[in-house]
Formats: C-alpha cells, structure tokens, sequence
C-alpha cells in the first residue's frame, strides 16, 4: 500500500470519529434551569439558550446520548446579559462535559465575555475560567488557588466565538478563535482521568446564550 493510500486511510478514520451534534428541535434534550428554542442568530442557525430565573447554581441545557471521556468539543457560541441581569452577570456561556447520569457532577470550561474588553485589567484576567460542579464553584478555586482556573482572551459578548476544548484524563485545554495556543491549560480535572458522561451547553446567571456548530470527536 502507498503512502497516500495509507494517508488517506488515515484522514477517512479521524473524519468518520469526529461527529456533528444537531441543535434542533429534533434531538434529544434536557433542560436544567433554564429555557431553550431554534433562533436564527448573526447568519446561524442556533440553539438559544437562556436563564430561566431560577436560583440553582446547575444552569444547562443536556445533550443526552453524547457519552464523552476523552477527545475534542467544537464549538461556535455567543453570550450576552440579559436585560433582567444583575450588575455582576458577565454573560457567562460554556460548555459542560463528563455530566453524571443524576446531573450531580459536571466539568464546565466557560466564558465571560463582557471582561474580554474591560478597562478594569483584574476583571480581563477573568475571561475564561473552569470549574467542577458542584465541589468546586469559581469562588473556591479562586480563594484557594489564585490565577490558576482562570485567564485572559479577547472576547467581545453577543458574537459568535469559536470554542475547541480539548480532554485526556485529568487534563483539558481551551482553545479560543482558532488560536494555535490555548489560552487556558488545566491540568487536575477534579473528577479525575475516568469521569465519563454528556455534553451540555452551559449558562450562567442572567445569560442570553447562542449555539451553533456542535462536533464532538471522540
């Protein structure tokens, strides 16, 4: 077999493992405090997805039969703050991966877009953050470990971002406007290397978020 047969072989694997995830009326979803709907959003057709008023922290919408371990989460998303937002929303809009089959568990790579272009440096520093529901809210991990869990990129909230987390074991990546480098680098996942379960699109308080272009490669 040739080089090229053998090259070609390759690509035609990695292609057949990465699989696009519909955001329609028409999959399987499961709401958590919040509301969902089809919008046509900035020449896309999306999943919107926004607070539903409730106090609970747990903020997503589920996407059921997306079993996640290890692999590569694509993304085009947008979030702003609703005009009922408090002060502090930030338009908070991510991505939720490993969610546990009772939605107890989740690890959450998100954004805040309104810091990407504050002229307050402290809140640009907190543009992109993690967290591990429900053990390690985004107050734990910045009393205990300063400047870890969080960092700088430019954002600007209502438009369309592209998001590429990728995971292995304990350890994942954020890449933001299809940057070779990631801006944020976490390397203790804390539910550890063998958490498995769904993909969700996450939201926080007082967040107007938009989804689009879901591909999960496994």
């Amino acid at each position: 077999i040739s080089l090229q047969v053998l090259f070609l072989l390759f690509v035609s694997l990695v292609q057949a493992q990465k699989k696009v995830i519909p955001l329609n009326s028409g999959a399987d979803l499961v709401p958590l405090n919040v509301k969902y709907s089809e919008k046509e959003y900035l020449g896309k057709k999306s999943m919107e997805v926004f607070d539903a008023g409730s106090d609970a922290d747990l903020k997503l919408l589920k996407i059921v039969n997306t079993p996640f371990k290890n692999g590569t989460i694509e993304i085009n998303l947008a979030g702003s703050t609703m005009a009922s937002a408090s002060e502090t929303a930030r338009g908070f809009v991510g991505i939720a991966f490993r969610i546990n089959d009772d939605n107890s568990k989740y690890e959450c790579i998100y954004l805040r877009p309104t810091n990407g272009r504050a002229n307050d440096q402290v809140r640009r520093n907190h543009s992109v953050q993690y967290i591990s529901y429900p053990d390690y809210p985004w107050e734990r991990l910045r009393k205990e470990f300063p400047e870890k869990y969080e960092s700088y990129v430019d954002l600007d909230p209502g438009v369309w971002t592209k998001v590429k987390i990728v995971v292995e074991g304990d350890k994942a990546k954020l890449y933001v406007h299809d940057s070779a480098q990631p801006c944020l680098i976490v390397n203790d996942l804390k539910m550890g290397p063998n958490a498995e379960g769904a993909v969700g699109l996450w939201v926080g308080p007082g967040t107007m978020a938009h989804f689009a272009d879901l591909y999960i490669t496994q």
